[in-house]
């Protein structure tokens, strides 16, 4: 097992983070997460300001919970309101993962009009029939199916794991990823607009997909994504009287509240979207 020791003024919260709803493929057990990233099995589990974790190196556990990432001043640049405030004092130490994209985007599209145990199912059976198998002591865990793997699938196939209507989008955006070598890449080095628009253009993209994608996968911390959740915290304490009937509107007025790290107020909002509810 290694461990790391996290700086006192860096705030982390492990818990919180793995289950808010970013990722799907994190399983607790008492205080230990389990999750597969990539062709890894990662095991976790905090106490205090020490984590402790096996199946990675310390810069993977880093770069992947955004540990490098200055939390307090981020969370400073969104810090706007008295709402914003409580919320970020209730949820300290949350932390918006560094997710692999392709693994992103093709779970957010399964993820499409499911609530989260359902999109667990999904994503566990698309690794089940479509990964490989990876090591994890007694316990059999597979890696998520790559490009490749999902391009070769006809819908019917993936239908199997669950994911009715959304077999031809996985399909079909296997395909061009698969043929687009350095898609990735590629997609980073566009502005926002323009990967957003990317993104977009791929079958089961819809807006708020793509802002999941752009946000959890890429890193661009702009960008706001807008569930039934964000939508009803957004018209009902920061509507200030405007209609905000369409996703563009809501989206762009968090980009405009919250500047450069939206992002991570959305989480922020989202994490504690039942206590702001009742208040507003």
């Amino acid at each position: 097992m290694k461990t790391i020791t996290l700086p006192p003024d860096q705030p982390f919260d492990l818990h919180l983070t793995l289950s808010c709803g970013q990722v799907f493929r994190w399983v607790r057990d008492c205080d230990w997460w389990t999750g597969v990233v990539g062709d890894t099995v990662v095991r976790i589990r905090q106490d205090g300001n020490r984590l402790t974790f096996s199946g990675a190196d310390r810069p993977f556990i880093r770069e992947y919970f955004h540990l490098d990432g200055d939390l307090p001043a981020i969370l400073a640049g969104i810090d706007c309101d008295t709402l914003m405030h409580e919320t970020i004092r209730k949820n300290q130490g949350l932390r918006i993962i560094r997710q692999p994209p392709w693994e992103c985007l093709a779970s957010y599209i399964c993820a499409t009009y499911a609530n989260i145990p359902g999109i667990k199912k999904r994503i566990s059976l698309l690794s089940e029939k479509f990964g490989e198998q990876v090591s994890s002591g007694s316990e059999t865990c597979y890696s998520f199916p790559t490009p490749d793997s999902l391009a070769e699938c006809l819908p019917g196939d993936l239908r199997s794991c669950s994911v009715g209507y959304r077999a031809s989008f996985l399909a079909d955006t296997a395909r061009i990823i698969a043929d687009s070598p350095g898609w990735e890449e590629s997609v980073r080095e566009l502005s926002f607009s323009d990967a957003r628009r990317v993104l977009l253009s791929l079958k089961g993209v819809g807006k708020k997909v793509a802002d999941c994608v752009l946000l959890f996968g890429f890193q661009r911390y702009e960008s706001f994504p807008v569930d039934v959740w964000i939508e009803r915290i957004m018209k009902h304490c920061y509507g200030s009287g405007r209609e905000l009937k369409r996703y563009e509107e809501i989206a762009g007025l968090g980009r405009e509240l919250f500047g450069a790290y939206a992002g991570y107020a959305q989480e922020y909002l989202f994490c504690d979207r039942e206590r702001i509810m009742t208040g507003c």
